[in-house]
């Protein structure tokens, strides 16, 4: 495994060797099963594996969330040192991707950015957007590997991709999870010992919202999971989308479109989100 902190010295090494395809996985680092099963995809379909390790400040639209968000480079490198001698990691200051300018470049992705994540985080899907086009123009992989934990942002990318004819095929991967079902995440580490007991209750209700599916409408549906969770205060809900899939938009009927079920929740000041096939 190397190391690098300047994408410039890395591409000088990468000249070097004849590789066929190289694999990104990007990553903002605290890194969980679910970062590593992406990485362990990644070395299954490549040559050589690119891990960046990253927290972008474009995108976060709350300060206190940024300067609380885990950092925990030499765990992360003693966890990917177990996977594989073909894996370089590139973890860099700010400046090294957006120079003296750290601000979000203007994209415009209609309906996509403005629903879900998009309305409650004003401006984070620029933000992600713009250092994802950075990485792909620095680091120049063949493939790139996302989540969909994070489906939106999958879907966002997808779109980055499209729009600035960016040279690379995305890879969406399926949610990891705990035995219990949460949905593994950076953000779970900030959870007490109380609230990490309680949290599998939002993939709990996501289950049930699919059980209701035969019998219940979309609005019914959310209504009932707006009431379940009036009745635990313990969780806040942002909110709980059935919409379709490509373009995000809730639907009211389930008229053969294929669909997701999109939950944002907050417990104990921390925000967790989950999605499931619908």
């Amino acid at each position: 495994m190397k190391v690098f902190y300047k994408y410039k010295e890395l591409n000088v090494v990468k000249k070097k060797y004849t590789t066929k395809s190289i694999g990104l996985v990007p990553t903002m680092g605290a890194l969980h099963e679910g970062h590593l099963t992406l990485v362990n995809k990644a070395l299954e379909d490549n040559d050589l594996v690119l891990v960046s390790i990253f927290v972008n400040p474009t995108q976060f639209d709350n300060e206190n969330d940024l300067k609380n968000y885990p950092k925990t480079l030499e765990s992360d490198l003693s966890k990917l040192q177990t996977l594989g001698e073909n894996i370089w990691v590139y973890a860099p200051e700010a400046d090294d991707l957006y120079s003296n300018k750290i601000e979000p470049k203007a994209y415009n992705f209609g309906k996509l950015e403005t629903t879900m994540e998009g309305a409650h985080r004003e401006g984070h899907f620029q933000g992600v957007a713009t250092v994802v086009q950075k990485l792909f123009e620095a680091l120049q992989p063949t493939v790139a590997y996302f989540g969909e934990k994070d489906y939106q942002q999958l879907q966002i990318i997808t779109a980055l991709v499209k729009q600035e004819n960016i040279p690379v095929i995305i890879i969406p991967c399926p949610i990891i999870r705990h035995e219990d079902g949460l949905a593994m995440s950076s953000r779970n580490k900030r959870l007490n010992i109380k609230e990490r007991a309680m949290a599998p209750i939002i993939y709990e209700t996501l289950q049930k919202a699919v059980a209701l599916k035969d019998i219940h409408s979309p609005p019914q549906i959310e209504s009932w999971i707006t009431e379940f969770f009036a009745l635990h205060p313990e969780f806040y809900l942002e909110y709980f989308s059935i919409a379709d899939i490509q373009t995000l938009e809730k639907v009211s009927a389930l008229n053969g479109s294929k669909m997701r079920a999109f939950i944002a929740i907050k417990l104990g000041g921390v925000r967790l989100i989950d999605n499931i096939k619908f």
